[in-house]
């Protein structure tokens, strides 16, 4: 068996620090708001390239606490608009929506797979606050054209950086790119704690203060509340795991590109499309998606010969029951890249014989009329 995704040899190569990082946690008695998430935003902010790094519970409550300080600090206010592409996890969009803001859907390039900036301009009104853009499969979605769009109205733009940790546009790295920027640290992303995780990295003093006291319960003084905030804080636990993982983060994502490499260069198989890559892209590859409209049947091949595949998402989002008002909507390429989308195996622990061995059972695959 190729699994898809092996965590518990991934985070075997670090067993013997995370256990000593642990046991320092345990043996410290202090377990939230320590040294360790201290430590964490510090050296988490200065890989990405801002002045700023909170942690927080998860991926969703970063994108949605980023939006909060924007309500709170006057910015938008619920009814406002944020755009976001159509072919996202659904967490990009219901940030967007508990909040009280409104998502707008904007199809995806089919080629690069990230939001067609060439489609935002119309789909922008008077209500339009944000763009979220999200760096889907590890590939960075931001381009200059995206960045002019914010300039010319007044725009915030928010980065859903759960799936690019390391990416790069030119020479500055995916999460540094906008006004803000979300990201998760759930176990099977390029840099997984053991459990849930997240943060938000920004460049803007306030905002960075305003997020920080919204995650505490909208405190910024113990027992007092200016804000009416939530609970999301990153725990001590989790900020040592990922303190023992964040420098191994890059070479880890040079062994995925490997990967990829192979991949790009050996799969031959007509009923396969492989994805496209875009220019001054420094690709992680958190996902290798593979395109086949006879996506089902490609699935039970590999799996009967022992390859692990996931689909990166079977559903779209405007199909989803928990958004009906959405649910006749059109989105065409959207719809095609979830009706065809499967996830190839790729880890910094998978072998070069058993990427081999998926380019070879790949090329071997005929369908079955």
């Amino acid at each position: 068996m190729v699994k898809f995704l092996d965590l518990e040899k991934i985070n075997a190569r670090h067993a013997q620090q995370i256990t000593k990082a642990m046991a320092g946690v345990l043996s410290s008695g202090w377990y939230l708001k320590g040294k360790e998430t201290e430590n964490f935003e510090k050296a988490f902010a200065d890989f990405i390239g801002t002045k700023h790094a909170i942690g927080c519970g998860n991926g969703l409550d970063a994108l949605t606490l980023i939006l909060m300080a924007y309500i709170e600090l006057g910015v938008m206010k619920p009814g406002d608009e944020v755009i976001v592409p159509a072919n996202t996890y659904i967490a990009s969009i219901l940030a967007i929506s508990r909040t009280g803001l409104k998502p707008v859907l904007v199809e995806p390039n089919p080629d690069t797979l990230q939001i067609d900036d060439n489609l935002i301009e119309e789909k922008i009104t008077p209500k339009t606050k944000a763009i979220m853009i999200v760096h889907l499969y590890g590939q960075n979605a931001y381009s200059e054209k995206v960045g002019q769009l914010c300039e010319k109205y007044n725009l915030k733009l928010i980065e859903d950086n759960a799936q690019a940790h390391g990416a790069f546009f030119k020479d500055k790295r995916t999460g540094s790119l906008g006004d803000a920027a979300g990201h998760s640290f759930y176990p099977g992303k390029n840099l997984g704690a053991l459990g849930d995780a997240g943060a938000i990295t920004t460049n803007d003093d306030v905002l960075a203060e305003t997020v920080r006291a919204l995650g505490n319960y909208g405190s910024e003084k113990k027992y007092v509340f200016n804000m009416r905030g939530i609970n999301s804080r990153i725990d001590e636990l989790q900020a040592a795991i990922l303190n023992v993982k964040l420098p191994a983060l890059d070479k880890d994502n040079h062994r995925r590109r490997e990967i990829a490499k192979t991949y790009f260069q050996g799969i031959k198989n007509p009923y396969i499309k492989l994805p496209g890559v875009s220019e001054n892209l420094d690709n992680v590859f958190h996902i290798f998606p593979v395109f086949s409209p006879l996506r089902d049947q490609l699935q039970n091949y590999l799996k009967e010969n022992g390859i692990e595949t996931i689909i990166h998402y079977p559903i779209p989002p405007h199909q989803q029951n928990c958004y009906p008002e959405w649910n006749n909507l059109n989105f065409s390429i959207t719809e095609k890249i979830h009706s065809q989308e499967l996830s190839l195996p790729i880890s910094p622990v998978m072998t070069d014989l058993e990427a081999a061995t998926v380019v070879e059972i790949l090329n071997k695959f005929k369908p079955q009329f």
